[in-house]
């Protein structure tokens, strides 16, 4: 399973990748909404976990745009921002699954499969 990772973060996104590969699959890094929205486009991906809070593009909007061009591709939101309209924003957006921080690995590893 391929899987993109939209993550501003060094540390978090090193740990999702290694976590990932760890499980075999194969993970792609972006470090900001452009570069995803590059990556998403060029790429074919089982799945993309994104950041909300994320330099140049958004996560929120980054979401909106895959939703547009690629619709059938399943969005983990994976962000610090925690609360009901954080989660519905999310959702609403096209988010398919919503995962606040910190997670535990397992949790997230569960949540992949389900999508």
């Amino acid at each position: 399973m391929n899987i993109l990772i939209v993550e501003d973060d060094i540390r978090v996104a090193e740990l999702l990748q290694r976590g990932l590969q760890e499980q075999g699959f194969v993970p792609d890094l972006a470090y900001d909404g452009l570069m995803g929205k590059k990556l998403a486009v060029r790429n074919d991906y089982d799945l993309i976990i994104t950041d909300i809070i994320l330099p140049k593009m958004d996560g929120i909007d980054f979401c909106r745009h895959i939703r547009q061009i690629r619709p059938d591709i399943p969005v983990i939101m994976l962000t610090a921002l925690g609360t009901t309209d954080d989660k519905v924003e999310g959702f609403d957006a096209g988010a398919d699954d919503y995962l606040v921080k910190p997670f535990e690995m397992r949790e997230l590893l569960v949540r992949i499969r389900a999508c």
